[in-house]
């Protein structure tokens, strides 16, 4: 492909303005026996304990950088990765644990988290890192529902294609640290979160389900959730009952605004998509581009945003001089609702059905990857296509609409990438970062127009 590896220096472009690490490092500082996170100061004097805690895709690097900042200062930390998301530290001890469904480790982290919570007094300092990921990684199942309850509910919503804030609302109302809850269990300490953001609209209630956030949500709005995808004779009876009892008032609601602990509470964004965004802009810029941000709240289905992304390149190339180069960039989270057995990713689904749509047209290429490194259940960020990627799989007897149909997104890509040699895959491993997805089409109208 023509211009894989200007759009894949884009990507990285974007993945070095959302690092973590440097993140934190410009987001915290200590001088004259104070701390600055973000607008906040903090006076280090009354505290007899500085504790981290955190979880998600980006938090090993993220206590890098706290390490880096606040030293021999932290008494003790804790956090949960996903697995292979590990960087080296010090002091912060670091557990790793599955995603998208949580896991037994991921359990155990927790209550390791909780127990540092609870053993936080008026003179403790939580500084609290959260990334995308968060709410997988960080499990508490209420008392009632087992682990194996939440792990067959996530898997169902995942499936039915439920959009963050609806699987949120859900986990929220079966966990015992989501919602605000950590925040109530650290109280009194004072609490400091460091996030990076993977959510539109960077909501801290939404961003690894708002541990120490306030939260709007109800036992109601979780029950219509399961009712609105046909799960309620799906899900784990112990499920039902829960909720069936939070709405009857017998379960304690998720953390409010008005509660106490939120006095004593600070939300810091550090990083996010906006970031990410304006680097590849620029780098695109670098590279004799004219770049445009056309969204950052790409949502939906994987394959109708596709196809909305396939139309307006469309039409900008065909009013596009001859010689002339566009490049526009959207950043988001769509979703996939699984019908068929196949394996792939919402950024591999929406390269595939961008590239049926756009099917023997020359000059357009698009990346579409996570910025995590990982899409769904594969060890594939993305994929790059451009026009001649669905006919040369029909002329090798492969069907795109087929994979499609099945999403089968990495399937097709794998079996193409190994009859052509090409890279149609993107694969960079963990980035130790995550601010949701990013779209680069690269758009080159040839100064000799195609007939």
């Amino acid at each position: 492909m023509k211009h894989r590896e200007q759009a894949v220096s884009m990507f990285n472009a974007a993945l070095s303005a959302a690092d973590p690490y440097g993140a934190v490092i410009k987001a915290l500082k200590v001088g004259n026996n104070a701390l600055l996170a973000g607008a906040g100061e903090y006076d280090l004097g009354p505290f007899a304990r500085i504790v981290v805690v955190g979880t998600g895709k980006a938090t090993a690097a993220m206590a890098a950088g706290v390490e880096q900042v606040l030293g021999k200062r932290i008494d003790r930390g804790i956090v949960v990765v996903k697995y292979g998301h590990t960087r080296k530290l010090g002091t912060i001890e670091q557990i790793e644990a599955a995603h998208p469904v949580p896991d037994a480790a991921g359990e155990r982290g927790t209550a390791r988290i909780l127990d540092l919570a609870r053993g936080a007094d008026e003179r403790t300092l939580v500084l609290c890192l959260l990334s995308g990921g968060g709410s997988s990684l960080l499990v508490a199942p209420l008392p009632g529902v087992t682990l194996e309850d939440k792990q067959r509910t996530t898997e169902l919503l995942l499936r039915a294609g439920a959009t963050i804030d609806e699987l949120n609302a859900v986990r929220k109302h079966l966990s015992a640290v989501k919602g605000g809850r950590l925040a109530r269990i650290a109280h009194p300490a004072t609490v400091v979160t460091l996030i990076l953001s993977d959510v539109i609209g960077d909501r801290l209630d939404v961003i690894a389900s708002g541990p120490t956030a306030p939260d709007g949500s109800s036992f109601s709005d979780a029950a219509r959730v399961i009712e609105h995808y046909g799960l309620a004779k799906a899900v784990p009876s112990r499920v039902a009952s829960l909720l069936e009892r939070g709405m009857a008032g017998q379960e304690p609601e998720t953390a409010r605004s008005r509660d106490a602990c939120f006095l004593r509470t600070a939300n810091v964004i550090i990083g996010s998509s906006a970031q990410a965004l304006a680097a590849a802009r620029e780098k695109a810029a670098s590279l004799d581009w004219r770049p445009e941000v056309i969204t950052a709240e790409l949502q939906g289905e994987a394959h109708d945003a596709a196809r909305m992304l396939a139309q307006t390149a469309l039409r900008v190339r065909d009013g596009m001089k001859p010689g002339e180069r566009r490049c526009l960039l959207s950043g988001g989270e769509t979703t996939v609702t699984v019908r068929g057995s196949g394996t792939g990713g919402r950024n591999q689904e929406l390269a595939l059905a961008f590239a049926i749509d756009t099917a023997g047209r020359q000059g357009i290429t698009l990346l579409s990857a996570g910025t995590d490194g990982t899409d769904g259940p594969t060890d594939a960020a993305g994929a790059v296509v451009d026009g001649s990627v669905a006919p040369v799989a029909r002329n090798l007897g492969i069907s795109p609409e087929v994979y499609l149909d099945n999403h089968d997104s990495y399937g097709f890509f794998r079996r193409l990438d190994a009859l052509t040699g090409e890279q149609h895959h993107l694969m960079t491993g963990p980035t130790g970062t995550n601010v949701m997805d990013i779209q680069i089409i690269l758009i080159e109208r040839s100064t000799v127009p195609a007939g």
